[in-house]
């Protein structure tokens, strides 16, 4: 098997691939390479055929894609939770989150993956290729989970990582360049209110590695005593060790559940990601002067409640009149004080989050937003207390050599499949900062995310994968 051309060993994954998800099996003529998609598959490549395609039918037979297995993984690492099921809630180094890191290494290392972390607990299972010295592919995606949500976000992206990594093994694929799985550390904000902390940390963020230093959570533990309480930031180790060089990676792609209804109601089994949407996100404060709901007649009121509320209703005329449906708004948080029903509310505090493809069109919504702040403040006779851009990081688009693998390892799938934008975040675009970048969408059930009733179909698995193993494959030979 190992004299084989890359090329040959890239075929037989195609042919097993196209059968069925659960055991495959494939036969050709061993004398013609008149087969379309192995015609494909050379001019991609640019690998001449010169071994007998028997192999192909001798070892075809015996691969199977365990989609059964992987759905049973999934539901394991949802056991794993602070929350009672369905629900899953999985929060950065606490208990149940150090558990289901160590089921994440355990599967890698079953898959034949080296394992190392990092300080902060990204975690790497390589696939070591025949040409070491060059960039690597990598994929992954994360584990962490917002309080009482779903079980498919991100772990599809790194459980079926994983799965991509045996299917490819079990073909007898030899890859040129190296392969790598990646779980990334807090791609939720829940604990430290950051996003994407450990792909930030790998693309070079100066400005965060600070600002951990100083950080604590909603108990006032700090950012550096959680990690050494999970066994990460030894006394020997810097943030700044985190960072990955230019030129690492070769390329990265994120198998997701879309987040979304889109897939699903137009009946598309792929959806191939041609940039990532990017938020900036907003703190602002009010400040009243509070009194009886009854005894303080409405002339006279300077009530922060209905500034943070006006300023809502701003929030969504700035969005739509932004031209784009690709503009969107979030008024996600908004809290009184002191929270009494007899009482003007005194202070309140209102948490926005707005996002575009397109960065300019999205900076002049925050900077309206900003403006009617101020207005808002001065008509209503209350202090703008706060007035904070959380971040402000810029949108990415996806490769183009990438996004042409994965189109045709749709179509090498016989697998529909649409080009669209990711609206949520992912760590896809820090990791754009640093590699070419793709992404691979699978439906889910009514577009559901963040919550007990998401839900990705085994079939919608099962295509996820395959794409994403021949898009890997692709690239590995690239």
């Amino acid at each position: 098997m190992g004299h084989l051309q890359p090329l040959l060993l890239l075929q037989l994954l195609l042919l097993t691939l196209t059968c069925s998800p659960f055991s495959v099996s494939a036969h050709t003529n061993g004398d013609s390479i008149e087969d379309p998609t192995i015609k494909t598959m050379h001019e991609f490549s640019g690998y001449p055929v010169s071994e007998p395609s028997s192999f192909i039918t001798d070892s075809s037979s015996s691969l199977s894609f365990d989609a059964q297995s992987l759905q049973e993984q999934i539901d394991t690492l949802a056991t794993i939770s602070d929350a009672p099921s369905p629900a899953v809630t999985r929060v950065l180094y606490t208990v149940k989150d150090i558990k289901a890191r160590s089921y994440v290494k355990d599967l890698m290392k079953h898959a034949g993956l080296s394992v190392r972390e990092d300080a902060v607990g990204n975690i790497f299972g390589r696939w070591d290729g025949i040409e070491q010295e060059v960039g690597a592919v990598a994929t992954g995606s994360h584990i962490d989970a917002i309080p009482y949500s779903g079980k498919y976000d991100g772990v599809v992206g790194v459980l079926g990582a994983i799965e991509a990594m045996n299917v490819l093994q079990r073909s007898g694929f030899k890859p040129k360049r190296s392969l790598e799985v990646i779980m990334f550390t807090s791609e939720e904000p829940t604990r430290f209110g950051i996003s994407c902390l450990g792909s930030r940390l790998m693309a070079g963020s100066e400005e965060l590695e600070k600002a951990l230093l100083k950080r604590v959570d909603g108990e006032n533990i700090s950012f550096l005593d959680a990690a050494r309480s999970a066994d990460y930031m030894g006394d020997d180790m810097e943030l700044s060790s985190v960072r990955l060089s230019q030129g690492q990676y070769s390329a990265f792609v994120e198998l997701h559940i879309e987040q979304g209804p889109i897939l699903e109601d137009e009946g598309i089994s792929i959806g191939i990601v041609t940039a990532i949407a990017a938020p900036a996100s907003i703190k602002v404060g009010f400040e009243g002067n509070g009194g009886h709901a009854g005894a303080v007649l409405m002339p006279h009121r300077n009530d922060a409640g209905l500034a943070a509320a006006e300023l809502a209703l701003a929030v969504e005329k700035h969005v739509l009149e932004s031209g784009s449906n690709d503009t969107v708004g979030t008024v996600g948080i908004l809290d009184l004080h002191p929270r009494a029903i007899n009482s003007i509310p005194s202070k309140s505090h209102i948490e926005i989050d707005t996002r575009d493809i397109d960065e300019l069109r999205r900076n002049t919504v925050v900077e309206k937003i900003r403006q009617s702040a101020i207005a808002i403040a001065e008509r209503r006779r209350v202090k703008l207390s706060e007035f904070e851009i959380i971040n402000q990081d810029p949108p990415a688009p996806a490769d183009g050599k990438i996004i042409l693998a994965m189109e045709a390892a749709s179509r090498e799938l016989n697998l529909t499949y649409k080009k669209m934008i990711s609206r949520a975040y992912h760590d896809s675009l820090f990791m754009a900062r640093v590699s070419p970048m793709g992404m691979i969408f699978i439906p889910c059930y009514n577009g559901y995310s963040h919550k007990p009733e998401e839900y990705a179909s085994r079939e919608d698995l099962a295509n996820g994968v395959k794409v994403l193993a021949l898009t890997l494959a692709k690239l590995s030979l690239s």
